[in-house]
């Protein structure tokens, strides 16, 4: 599904449903970016309820949230969900990114 700052497949949001537990029903799924990881920016993701100022996206009935300061570095990215044999769990695309780790998990702008 797409939305103005980010998009989510429908794969991601499968797996978002389902492990959500009830605690975490009025929780949003925080997307976030961290300093760190081997090429300086790590990607965050927890649930988590709401603050004052975080873009607050709804797909459905997942509610995704973004710090404004994480949103800069999140714009165009979506965010997908990949299993099998060589699977990562949750992967984030991200055009804007120009350098990435092997193991996709930290980036560089």
């Amino acid at each position: 599904m797409e939305h103005e700052l980010i998009n989510i497949t429908e794969k991601a949001l499968q797996q978002i449903r389902a492990i959500r537990t009830p605690e975490q029903a009025d929780a949003g799924l925080r997307l976030a970016v961290i300093g760190g990881g081997c090429s300086g920016l790590s990607y965050k993701i927890e649930f988590s309820p709401a603050k004052e100022k975080d873009n607050v996206m709804t797909f459905g009935d997942v509610k995704v949230l973004i710090d404004p300061k994480s949103s800069i570095y999140l714009k165009g990215i979506t965010l997908d969900f990949q299993d099998g044999l060589n699977g990562k769990g949750f992967v984030f695309e991200n055009p804007s990114a120009k350098n990435t780790c092997g193991c996709g998990e930290s980036f560089s702008v």
